[in-house]
Order: structure tokens, then sequence, then C-alpha cells
């Protein structure tokens, strides 16, 4: 759902709007028992993280990220996008293992090279703080927890001090499939019900979704990932068969930058005028239906999630929430203790 861009808090469910368990239906209480089931699965595997996991092992781990991770980012504003958005196809597929950096080989296919992910950018640099790492504290830095270091110090970079505090103790994975990215990843053109199916899926929660969905503050999005919404919106082929929910002063603006729908080179801000300061503004988008992706529209679709989206207007709810849900993602199937390894070089699993 993090398009390509220039790049409820877990713990006990409450009944949403004052339904009754007994009133409500099979499919929903069975997504809930998911929820639950994976939720509690989640928690058990964060209690492996843990603030300042490094500071025996490699005092400098940290700072060496920020530093090289600032340095990139003082000449490169397009890059907090990147390494955000790196960070979340890494988590939704396999939890946050850095199987995202693995590259395919002659008999597998990677997550790297699954269509959603073609356009991700950044594994340079990560392999630029895990060669540094690597030096300084050999076989003791795990490429997972650089990315989730790399994505908060980039955001980070605009206010001059750390957004949010990451635990840290993640390991990597070994495994890496095309076909799991593909099943996986949320869509950009995905309703709002598939939408919050998936994030339940991963222990996260509508809010969530409102929240981290707000990420496209930053970056653009290729014209093939929206196109449809402005060209062939109900699949017929009319003429002028642009989406009714989509701001018609802002489809025609579109329209100048996206001229087909074969077009899939074309990027246009996420949030314009604003696409490299992280803020609040893609809420005040999303209320004039200025968002995006269907996926934007969908969150003005439900209740719950409008709800969120006016209360997200105010910037202290906003940075206080989305420190909390990226957190929340951080912690998605992490391998700790003695799971998966340290690789020695990100793209590559040790032989």
């Amino acid at each position: 759902m993090l398009a390509d861009k220039k790049t409820g808090s877990r713990g006990s469910l409450t009944w949403i709007g004052g339904t009754r368990p007994e009133m409500m239906k099979p499919s929903f209480l069975l997504l809930l028992a998911v929820a639950i089931a994976l939720g509690s699965c989640a928690r058990g595997q964060a209690e492996g993280l843990k603030k300042g996991f490094y500071k025996n092992s490699c005092p400098q781990a940290e700072e060496t990220v920020r530093s090289i991770i600032w340095n990139h980012v003082s000449s490169n504003s397009e890059l907090p996008a990147k390494l955000l958005r790196l960070f979340f196809h890494d988590c939704f597929v396999r939890g946050c293992d850095a199987s995202i950096l693995i590259e395919s080989t002659s008999d597998n296919v990677a997550e790297k090279d699954a269509g959603p992910n073609l356009s991700l950018a950044g594994f340079d640099v990560i392999e630029e703080v895990k060669t540094a790492l690597e030096t300084a504290c050999p076989g003791t830095v795990s490429c997972a927890d650089i990315v989730a270091l790399a994505a908060r110090d980039s955001v980070s970079f605009q206010f001059n001090k750390l957004l949010w505090k990451v635990k840290t103790g993640r390991r990597d994975g070994t495994i890496s499939r095309r076909s799991e990215a593909l099943s996986d990843l949320p869509s950009p053109a995905s309703n709002f019900s598939v939408l919050a199916g998936q994030f339940a899926n991963k222990g996260l929660h509508v809010k969530d979704l409102v929240v981290l969905s707000g990420a496209h503050t930053i970056g653009v999005g290729h014209c093939n990932l929206f196109s449809q919404r402005l060209y062939n919106f109900t699949g017929q082929n009319a003429e002028n068969d642009t989406d009714p929910s989509l701001d018609p002063t802002y489809a025609a603006l579109l329209k100048t930058k996206c001229r087909s729908l074969a077009d899939n080179t074309t990027t246009v801000e996420m949030d314009p005028g604003s696409s490299t300061d992280f803020d609040n503004h893609y809420y005040a988008n999303l209320q004039e239906k200025k968002g995006l992706f269907v996926s934007d529209a969908a969150l003005l679709t439900d209740q719950r999630s409008a709800k969120l989206v006016g209360k997200l207007l105010h910037p202290g709810d906003f940075f206080d929430d989305f420190k909390n849900s990226i957190t929340r993602m951080g912690a998605i199937g992490v391998l700790t203790g003695t799971d998966g390894e340290i690789r020695n070089k990100c793209s590559v699993v040790n032989s």
C-alpha cells in the first residue's frame, strides 16, 4: 500500500460501534479470532526486542546507522520515502526479517523481484551501512535492524531529532519468495475491507491502517497504479470514465501528467506541494477527495477509518499515533534469539 515514493493499539479488543459479541456475524468473529491469535504470537516474538540491544556488543551501531543515513538524506530528500517504503514492504512479507533485501538465485525468485517491489530503492544505502557495521562489529548487527533504524532515521532528519524509539534484536531471515510478496503486500487498488483484512492478518488494527497510510505524505506514485481512476474506472472504456470519488479539478490535473493507462514511468507527488515534508497534510488531501490511490480514498468509505482521518488532521495526534503504529509494524513476525541468522551481506544468505 505504500506506493512508490520519493522516495486501535494491540492489547484488549473493544467492540467497535457498541456491537455486542452475540450479535456479530460468524465471519467477523473468525476475523477477530485470527487477529487475537496473531497479535498474541507477535507479542511473544516482540519480547525478544529491546531498546539498546547492541549497547554492549556494538555500542556504536545506532550512531553509525544514523550518521550514514543523515549524510545521504542531506543531499537526497527523496530517500526517507524510499527507506520507509522498504521497511513496510519487508515487514508485510514473512515479518521484519530483511527478506526484501535478498537477491534472486537460479533456483529461487525472491521478494525483491515481485512486481510491487520492482520500484523499491535504497538497497545500496542499507548495504553501505551493513559494510560499515561489519567492519566495526563483525557478525553482530542484523540487516533487519538496519532497515528498521534506517527508516526511522531518514524520516527524522527533517526534525533533527529521532521521532520514535526503535527496539532492536531482530535477526535475519533466510527465505525470500516472490509468490509471498504478491499475496501479502497490500495493493494501492484495494478497497477498505481487503485492506483491513490484510492488516488484521498481521496483527494490526484499523487505526494502524489509517495511521500508516499517512506515510503517503511523502513521495510519489507511478501513474499506472492509479490511472484507471482517471480513464477507465468502471472498466467499460466509457468516455470521461473517471472515479466520482476523486475531486474533478484534481483529476483534471492528474490527466495532464498521466496521459494514458499505459504510462508506467511517469510519477506524481502523492501529497502535492509537500511531498518531501513528513507531516499530516495527507489527511487534509483525503478530506478534499485528493487521495491518489483507491486505497487512500477507501479510508473514507468506512465510518471508523473516516473518523480517524478527521482526528489525524491534528499534527500532534498524527505524530503520536504514527510512532505507535510503526512500532507495532516493526514487531511483525520478528526473528529473535537463535532464530534466523545475522547475514554477512544483506543481499545474500550466509552459506
